[in-house]
């Protein structure tokens, strides 16, 4: 009997999940808070717990979706992107994806496992400019600078090859 109790425990697992999503355009601003309330009672209704979140924010996406509501094909080319830290079971996953997938203001969603530090990466920028550039080499100051002499130089190329 204990055994089976334990397996219980073992299988319900509260970990810590990150949703990120894309809401539809067409949400005004005025309901944005709105729907994400609602989201944010839906994990807490499966037993989740916020750990972190951002409100939603309209971006231009790099191309354009595409989402099927109500045998409508809709498409987008912004969006409302935003995402939630939480902790939850791990057997309750499953069912907040199946509710996410049916809610018509979700374009898509993203369900990952992390931890729960702050992962967010700094911006670090490298511009394209400097990718195939060879690096500096720094000149001592007492070196002095040489003209160069081609006639000297093929004379030293035609012995080498001679040789």
């Amino acid at each position: 009997m204990q055994e089976n109790e334990n397996e219980i425990e073992e299988s319900a697992v509260s970990r810590v999940y990150e949703l990120g999503y894309l809401l539809v355009p067409t949400i005004s601003e005025q309901d944005l808070p709105v729907v994400f309330g609602n989201l944010k009672e839906l994990v807490a209704s499966l037993g989740g717990v916020s750990v972190s979140d951002e409100m939603p924010k309209m971006i231009q996406l790099a191309y354009k979706m595409v989402k099927v509501v109500s045998n409508v094909r809709n498409k987008w080319n912004t969006a409302y992107f935003g995402w939630v830290k939480f902790t939850m079971d791990s057997d309750k996953v499953l069912e907040l994806k199946k509710k996410l997938d049916l809610d018509p203001n979700f374009i898509r969603f993203l369900i990952l496992k992390t931890v729960k530090e702050n992962t967010i990466a700094t911006k670090r920028f490298v511009g394209r400019d400097n990718v195939h550039k060879r690096p500096s080499v720094k000149k001592d100051e007492n070196e002095v600078v040489v003209p160069i002499n081609k006639e000297e130089i093929d004379k030293e190329i035609d012995a080498m090859v001679a040789a």
